[in-house]
């Protein structure tokens, strides 16, 4: 009675009991009667059937494929065929399911899905950003207003203007600015920027340079203003009738033709300086000065925006004075220019929206102005700073009752070659 079923595999017969069991076979082990339906096995003994009370046993059925005979006869013993979930016969995640084998998944559909997504929304993203921008930009100047105008040339030109306008601003930060509280607003700073196949030029016009006020439409009344030979300093053209003048007297004294004009306060200067995290710049020498609230040791030092425009409005510390300051002005904002295209900022759109939002809101450009010349117009400056332009003031001969005097001679040669748009071969001061 302790002999195993004939039915039993070889491996069935070892030292393990059931398939993929660790544990020994158990000491005895009864063979089951087994009960059948269907048509009954004829009596007699088996090839290895050992007699049973005369009559015998059933055939045991063999347990390999869980069935019994093949299946010959319906039977079924309940017993599964011991394979485990998650093997090729089972049904786990290895296996195949009811509905049969899992497809492969398609990979080359998925990151065509993925890259079609990515775009869209790059794109979208673009879009707006775009149209949120060029919604902030304030087109408040008409260059259209200008009468006289010389003929275009190559290249580009940019009528760069950085006004001591104190509007928005309150009376905490223009005292921690600085600006004091004059009413109006003046020019601080006045540059012409040429971008074109030969490098970019900035040029520096000293505020205290001497010009001839022309004859001009009045930007407001409309009225015309007849030119009587009278000259000022140039920025005294601004504060006369606003942007509209000074480029008609810009023009009207150099021969240029400015194509954009484009204009930032005070507080508008120092958000963007705070905005971007600071401009680095290498100052030459220890700079003390009360009234624009400058206060720097010689070297390297990250500026921020109160400290920014303070260096930029900096001139009676400097042995040059406006001279020297107009250097110093375009030494910094081509390092802002520098700071603003960087990939630390363009990537990064924590940094980038603030700038953005921080410039765009504090500028003032004429009615023709976009995004892209206002980019063109960063780029250029970058460029300077990097090497691949130039930078000079106006050339100056001398002074006459604190007026400066432009070189008419290298001022002809200079505007010629802008014109042209040819390499740059003048110097200034």
């Amino acid at each position: 009675m302790n002999d195993w079923p004939e039915g039993w595999s070889g491996d069935n017969r070892g030292d393990r009991y059931g398939r993929g069991s660790a544990s020994a076979r158990p000491e005895s082990a009864r063979v089951m009667r087994q009960v059948r339906r269907g048509p009954a096995v004829p009596p007699g003994p088996g090839p290895s059937a050992p007699p049973y009370g005369g009559g015998g046993v059933p055939r045991q059925p063999s347990y390999v494929d869980g069935h019994g005979y093949g299946d010959q006869d319906g039977y079924d013993s309940g017993y599964n065929t011991g394979q485990v979930y998650g093997s090729p016969g089972g049904r786990g995640p290895a296996g195949a399911g009811p509905g049969g084998p899992r497809p492969a998944p398609n990979w080359r559909r998925r990151i065509k899905w993925t890259a079609i997504t990515l775009v869209t929304v790059l794109v979208v993203t673009c879009v707006g950003t775009y149209f949120w921008a060029d919604s902030k930009l304030n087109r408040e100047v008409d260059l259209s207003k200008v009468i006289d105008r010389p003929e275009a040339g190559e290249g580009t030109n940019y009528l760069i203007v950085g006004s001591d306008s104190r509007e928005g601003m309150t009376d905490e930060q223009k005292k921690d600015l600085h600006t004091g509280s004059a009413e109006g607003k003046r020019t601080d700073s006045m540059m012409i920027l040429h971008t074109g196949d030969n490098g970019s030029t900035l040029i520096s016009l000293p505020r205290d340079s001497d010009v001839e006020i022309p004859t001009f439409v009045g930007s407001d009344s409309g009225k015309t203003y007849q030119g009587t030979g009278r000259h000022v300093k140039l920025n005294a053209a601004y504060a006369e009738d606003g942007p509209e003048l000074l480029v008609r007297t810009v023009e009207y004294n150099t021969g240029l033709r400015i194509d954009h004009y484009v204009e930032i306060g005070f507080a508008g200067f120092a958000n963007i300086v705070d905005a971007v995290g600071g401009v680095e710049m290498d100052i030459p020498q220890d700079i003390k000065d009360t009234k624009s609230g400058a206060d720097f040791k010689k070297g390297k030092q990250t500026l921020n925006g109160q400290e920014a425009l303070a260096f930029v409005r900096t001139r009676y510390a400097l042995a040059g004075s406006d001279l020297d300051r107009t250097k110093n002005q375009q030494k910094f904002l081509s390092a802002l220019a520098s700071q603003v295209a960087t990939p630390s900022t363009v990537l990064n759109p924590f940094k980038l929206y603030p700038t953005m939002g921080a410039g765009l809101d504090s500028l003032i450009v004429d009615k023709d102005m976009g995004l892209f010349d206002l980019a063109d117009m960063f780029w250029a400056m970058k460029g300077v700073s990097g090497g691949d332009g130039t930078s000079m003031n106006m050339p100056v001969s001398g002074s006459t009752g604190g007026n400066l005097q432009w070189d008419r001679a290298k001022v002809k040669t200079l505007v010629e070659q802008l014109k042209n748009d040819e390499k740059v071969t003048v110097s200034g001061n």
